[in-house]
């Protein structure tokens, strides 16, 4: 089982406009109102592609109830904790004449120490609940970003919790909070370039994730934008990548790799190279789709497309600083 937990949830609003005037009044067709965040994202992807999932996190306010009653429709496993405070939402307003998207996103409000500790439980009562149904170890998934004020002991202890009941654990996050998961034991991280850069203080991204590595990752899973995706081991440095890079929604495309990732490790598989390829065809095929948490069911031939370069690395030989 792959159980996501979103520390942050929100509810992602979606409007499509003509065009984006500065200062201007716009008017739009209903928009859509869908459960967000990046754990959720992963479990809609995941649970579409067959996975056995649970999805975490929590919910409050009149946005939560929307929020709640979304995901229920959705068909996605999952657990709510509620909390007081209000669910924040993301808006995104989408520019037909450009072609891109404009997004706000509320920071989100921290809940109770009470509150964070029912979510730790539920977590914990989860990893019980998936290692005794099926008699393996569980994939705990952590995605997306913290609540300001958030405990600085809440990530870690996730961590530890995942790792105490036999889990393997992957982390999507950034900033300080991704050398924590490091530090804290989360088996793959999978930052972009410049969320490495920015956590570790290193421009180099190989060095930057020499550094996860020595910190006690297994697996960094690197987002390079155009240039695909690399996986990085002990051992290996691999690259994946399209010919040529794939116009679409971005928004999503690093989730839809999480997604792949915690499947196959799911199913026992740990070779990095097959789990670059579906990463890195899942991200691919989830630019295809207008919302985050689908993927295009072409995926299986953007799989057999990818240029695959897989190259000797030896972490302890690079100097990070």
């Amino acid at each position: 089982m792959i159980i996501t937990v979103t520390p942050n949830p929100a509810l992602d609003l979606t409007w499509h406009v003509d065009r984006i005037i500065p200062g201007g009044v716009h008017r739009a067709d209903t928009g859509r109102a869908r459960a967000g965040g990046k754990g959720l994202n992963v479990a809609r992807v995941a649970h579409a592609q067959g996975a056995t999932v649970r999805a975490l996190t929590t919910v409050g306010g009149a946005a939560g109830g929307e929020f709640a009653l979304e995901l229920r429709s959705s068909g996605v496993p999952h657990l709510l904790v509620p909390v007081v405070a209000e669910t924040r939402r993301s808006i995104a307003l989408v520019d037909e004449h450009l072609g891109d998207t404009t997004i706000v996103n509320e920071r989100g409000i921290n809940p109770s120490n009470s509150e964070w500790r029912a979510l730790l439980d539920a977590v914990g009562e989860s990893l019980v609940d998936a290692a005794e149904a099926e008699g393996g170890a569980p994939v705990l998934v952590i995605s997306g970003s913290l609540p300001p004020g958030a405990p600085a002991e809440l990530l870690p202890s996730l961590i530890i919790a995942g790792r105490a009941a036999g889990a393997a654990v992957i982390v999507d996050t950034s900033g300080p909070a991704l050398l924590q998961a490091a530090d804290a034991g989360a088996s793959v991280l999978k930052p972009n370039v410049a969320e490495l850069a920015e956590a570790t203080g290193i421009s180099d991204p190989l060095a930057g994730a020499a550094e996860l590595l020595r910190r006690g990752a297994e697996l960094v899973l690197l987002s390079m934008g155009a240039d695909g995706m690399l996986a990085v081991t002990a051992d290996a440095v691999v690259q994946a990548r399209l010919q040529t890079p794939l116009a679409g929604n971005p928004t999503g495309a690093g989730d839809a790799a999480v997604a792949a990732c915690a499947s196959l490790w799911a199913e026992g598989v740990r070779d990095p190279e097959a789990i670059l390829r579906r990463a890195t065809a899942w991200s691919a095929a989830a630019v295809l789709m207008p919302l985050a948490g689908e993927i295009h069911d072409s995926w299986p031939s953007l799989a057999d497309a990818l240029l695959v370069e897989t190259h000797d690395f030896a972490p302890e030989q690079k100097d990070p600083r």
